[in-house]
C-alpha cells in the first residue's frame, strides 16, 4: 500500500508541478505583454513620427493625417504678425499665410455680429496642434479665439518633407 501511495504522490507531484511550471511561463508571458503595451502607448507618438517617416521613405507616398493646417483668425493684422511670428519663433509651425481682412458673421451673446477680422493659416504637424491651440489660447486678444484643425491628406512630397525638416521632432 505504502508503494502505491508513493508511486500516486509522486505522479502528483509531478503533475503539480507541471502545472506550476506552466502557469509561470503564462505569468511571463502576460506580463511582458502588459509591459510591451504600456511601453507603446507611452512612446507613441515618437513611434508614429518614426512609422511615418519609413512609411514615406519605403513607400514614396505621404501618410494622411501628420500634418494639419489650423485656421486662426485674429481682430487686426498686428495681432495676426505677432501671434504668427511667436508662434514661428517657438517652431510650432513650417509656415503662416496671413490673409488680408475678411468678412466675418457669427454669434455672440445671442445676437448676430459683423465684423473684419484677419485670418492665418498655419501649416504644422498634427502632433503639435494642442501646443499651437494652447499658446494661441494664452495670447489671443479674444476670449474665445477661432482655432480650427484639419487634417491633410493629401500634397506635394517635397513640400510635407520641407514641414517635417522646419519642425522639429516632439
Amino acid at each position: 500500500m505504502t508503494c502505491v501511495a508513493t508511486s500516486r504522490m509522486e505522479w502528483l507531484f509531478q503533475r503539480c508541478h507541471k502545472e506550476a511550471v506552466f502557469f509561470s511561463g503564462f505569468r511571463s508571458v502576460l506580463l511582458m505583454s502588459c509591459l510591451l503595451l504600456v511601453l507603446s502607448v507611452s512612446m507613441y507618438p515618437g513611434l508614429w513620427s518614426i512609422g511615418v517617416q519609413l512609411h514615406s521613405a519605403f513607400t514614396g507616398s505621404y501618410a494622411p493625417g501628420h500634418h494639419s493646417l489650423l485656421l486662426i483668425n485674429s481682430p487686426n493684422e498686428l495681432a495676426a504678425r505677432d501671434i504668427g511670428r511667436a508662434i514661428m519663433e517657438r517652431q510650432l509651425a513650417a509656415s503662416i499665410n496671413i490673409l488680408a481682412r475678411t468678412s466675418t458673421m457669427y454669434y455672440w451673446k445671442g445676437e448676430i455680429q459683423d465684423a473684419s477680422e484677419v485670418l492665418m493659416l498655419v501649416k504644422t504637424k498634427t502632433s503639435r496642434i494642442q501646443q499651437v491651440m494652447d499658446f494661441v489660447r494664452s495670447v489671443h486678444p479674444y476670449a474665445n479665439p477661432e482655432v480650427l484643425s484639419f487634417l491633410v491628406e493629401d500634397g506635394s512630397l517635397a513640400y510635407m518633407k520641407w514641414m517635417d525638416e522646419a519642425i522639429p521632432d516632439d
